[in-house]
């Protein structure tokens, strides 16, 4: 059983690879992702070409809560797709709180995966490629319990 020292201590290096403009892979309530600070057009960028993809409607964020976003203020503009609009989530997963607590801005989420290819449930799922193009993964045992199952943006 890990000890919250333990969780808060990948949270802060979590945040410290986020803050410096990195991209980390990361548990949430639903399924692995892919995340950086929403506020780094670099950062997200780099998703992108981990991902191989432009697709703007794959990435959404996370927000501690429903104040923490006002109007988009302040996201990379190369975040949101061209109609304007972005799927926000609010996480019910311990990990993310914490992350999003300490960061103290939005964070992407989008899947860990190639664009086009299967929904890594699971780190193990996750390809090589992936792993070796972030530069933080968080440990799989803050995983908690997922749904296993990518949310939808409608």
């Amino acid at each position: 059983m890990q000890t919250q020292t333990e969780m808060q201590r990948e949270v802060d290096e979590a945040v410290r690879t986020m803050r410096a403009g990195g991209i980390i892979l990361y548990p949430t309530d639903t399924v692995w992702g892919l995340g950086c600070d929403a506020t780094s057009a670099a950062a997200v960028e780099r998703i992108y070409r981990l991902k191989r993809s432009g697709n703007k409607k794959s990435m959404l964020v996370l927000c501690a809560s429903a104040d923490m976003m006002p109007g988009a203020a302040g996201l990379a503009e190369n975040l949101i797709p061209d109609e304007g609009t972005l799927g926000v989530r609010i996480p019910d997963h311990e990990f993310c709180r914490r992350m999003l607590r300490a960061l103290g801005r939005p964070i992407v989420s989008t899947s860990a995966n190639i664009s086009g290819e299967a929904t890594p449930v699971g780190l193990q799922d996750v390809a090589r490629e992936i792993i070796d193009g972030v530069d933080f993964v968080v440990n799989p045992r803050f995983e908690g319990k997922p749904t296993r199952k990518a949310s939808s943006i409608i």
